[in-house]
């Protein structure tokens, strides 16, 4: 007699739901972990690497629009009287001031018009600094849009090459990251700035760091002085890289180290 072949029992294995829905769970958030690193390693690259490349791209035509609007300012280049400021006035027996000391014909300087706010109108140049060797564009004004396009002269300050405190800011590790390398400078580091009067040359003086609410560092000063400025550390904005220069050269070093 044949043997009939039962076939066994099909067992179904109970769920385990608990454990099931654990690795779910573990699975959503592995997932969701890589896609938001993916999302910051996306918005980083794009932060030093995409701003970088479209702010390069810019510089060639900016430096145009500079050399552009230096040839129609020099049309409003003034030559005017240069009386230096006193920040401690001395006095001769009196409470009035002693009249500064001159001989022969008195001095003048060349004044140009103030740019228009976010115009293009100056070529700063660093030799120390391979990103600034050839040169980088300097707007008027230093709000965000800016700093986009090159660095930025803070309005409320004296241009470049006159009497006081001219103050340039510019982005350190984004937007072609211009002031990258600021902390590499050394004291007589020569830092030239192209404006409608011609170049005007500085040499560092200083570099220090300070909190971003120490705003001294824009005030006015004796002489002539360009204060460059940054954040610090790279990748951080909790600090400020300053750096301060003296004007050594140019059209109006004459009048100004003269009267010095």
């Amino acid at each position: 007699m044949m043997e009939e072949h039962i076939p066994a029992a099909a067992t179904t294995p109970v769920a385990r739901t608990g454990s099931g829905l654990l690795v779910r769970v573990i699975r959503g958030i592995g997932w969701a972990s890589l896609i938001a690193g993916l999302l910051i390693l996306g918005f980083v690259a794009q932060q030093l690497f995409v701003t970088s490349w479209f702010a390069d791209r810019n510089q060639t035509q900016l430096e145009q629009q500079a050399v552009t609007y230096f040839e129609e300012a020099q049309a409003g280049v003034e030559v005017v009287p240069y009386v230096p400021a006193l920040s401690s006035p001395t006095t001769s027996g009196g409470d009035e001031p002693a009249p500064p000391v001159t001989s022969g014909p008195p001095a003048t300087i060349l004044v140009e018009p103030a740019p228009p706010v976010h115009q293009a109108f100056a070529i700063i140049r660093i030799p120390a600094i391979l990103k600034l060797e050839d040169g980088w564009t300097v707007v008027e004004g230093v709000n965000r849009s800016d700093l986009k396009n090159g660095a930025g002269h803070m309005a409320h300050t004296p241009l470049p090459g006159q009497p006081g405190n001219a103050v340039i800011s510019g982005h350190r590790t984004t937007y072609g990251a211009p002031f990258h390398d600021l902390d590499t400078l050394a004291h007589g580091d020569v830092i030239e700035v192209e404006t409608a009067i011609g170049v005007s040359t500085y040499a560092v003086r200083e570099t220090i760091i300070v909190k971003p609410h120490e705003l001294w560092v824009t005030e006015p000063r004796d002489g002539a002085w360009l204060t460059l400025t940054t954040c610090h550390p790279k990748f951080s904005s909790r600090q400020r890289l300053i750096v301060f220069a003296e004007l050594v050269d140019g059209p109006n070093a004459p009048a100004i180290l003269g009267s010095a």
